[in-house]
């Protein structure tokens, strides 16, 4: 009678789950430091933006205002280009800069364009069209000038101050001023409070890599967030009765985040839409004529949760994206009156 060969030995469980863990984490790692390029601390630490150029109303400017002579380059997923795109449509700028898409493609490991533009496929192939041998970063937004076939400015903050005032004499609202000089010291101190904090303090949640560096920006971010629900009980809008641009730039996160920043990065402390002046808030800049006409939840949805590998490997997106609490009443136009809210 023939002996069965012996049994090989399985590999013990726990050799295999430490195995498994060593090799994720490390490509993780690998990962992340490309994707987000962490401090000692393991922080996002987010790289400036590299072309600055601004158009201007004098004729000697090289990028002088003009109609049709500009397109703005933007991904309907991304926060930074979202602003530009709600400022173009509340200045009535449509007919006046064109508008070109780009999608996260994984497999191109960039930005590629919907259709082909200068010849390019990929944003990056234009940014070396711009700039032959540059080795930066391809990001939206860029505001191109086709006449010139050149990037004017690739910062959102910079180009949307830009299409607030620039193109006036050719925007349907020229009186739609944004960034009205009165204001501007509250802007900017808005501005500086929320970029950080929040407009990039959900980066930092998101992409932190450390235990240490996520808890302590996810302390800043829901800090300001309390800070500013409470400063939108008794006004409008954070700089009194009128949008301004610091609301724009808030929008966009605000936007993103029940959907996306709470659950992918990490941002689970409370949704906006549960904060008492927060949730209302960002109705109110929602039904602002243009706005949700720029608002593309599926994109944002598919470009974070479908392209983020590190973040989420399986690719899998949530289903559960109704935005029809948007359109509920708000009841901010009562702000300062004596009376309830209607939540």
């Amino acid at each position: 009678m023939s002996q069965s060969p012996p049994k090989k030995k399985a590999l013990p469980p726990k050799l295999i789950i430490w195995f498994g863990r060593f090799v994720w984490t490390t490509m993780w790692k690998v990962m992340m430091s490309k994707l987000a390029p962490p401090g000692k601390s393991g922080e996002y630490l987010r790289p400036s933006s590299q072309f600055r150029n601004a158009v201007g109303l004098e004729e000697e400017n090289p990028h002088p205002a003009a109609i049709d002579r500009y397109k703005l380059l933007v991904g309907l997923g991304c926060p930074w280009a979202h602003r530009t795109l709600i400022v173009r449509a509340l200045k009535g700028l449509e007919d006046v800069i064109s508008v070109s898409i780009v999608s996260p493609s994984p497999i191109a490991g960039g930005w590629i364009f919907d259709q082909p533009e200068e010849g390019c496929n990929t944003l990056a192939e234009l940014y070396q069209l711009a700039q032959p041998g540059y080795t930066g970063r391809s990001t939206v937004p860029v505001l191109w000038d086709c006449q010139q076939n050149a990037i004017v400015n690739n910062e959102s903050s910079e180009i949307i101050v830009m299409l607030n005032t620039a193109f006036n004499k050719f925007a349907k609202h020229p009186d739609c001023d944004l960034y009205p000089t009165e204001l501007q010291e509250k802007i900017d101190y808005w501005n500086e409070k929320t970029y950080n904090a929040v407009n990039n303090g959900v980066y930092r949640c998101g992409f932190a890599q450390t235990q240490e560096a996520y808890n302590i920006a996810c302390d800043e971010l829901f800090t300001t967030l309390d800070e500013i629900d409470t400063a939108l009980e008794t006004t409008r809008y954070l700089c009194g009765d009128q949008v301004t641009l610091a609301d724009i730039r808030l929008f966009t996160t605000l936007f993103r985040f029940d959907v996306v920043y709470y659950s992918l990065f990490k941002c689970s402390r409370r949704r906006i839409q549960d904060y008492p002046n927060l949730g209302l808030y960002l109705r109110d800049l929602y039904q602002l004529p243009g706005v949700a006409e720029t608002c593309d939840l599926e994109s944002v949805k598919q470009d974070y949760y479908g392209n983020l590998f590190p973040l989420n490997p399986g690719g899998i997106i949530p289903l559960d994206s109704d935005s029809t609490y948007l359109l509920k009443p708000h009841g901010r136009e009562k702000i300062g009156q004596a009376i309830e809210l209607n939540h």
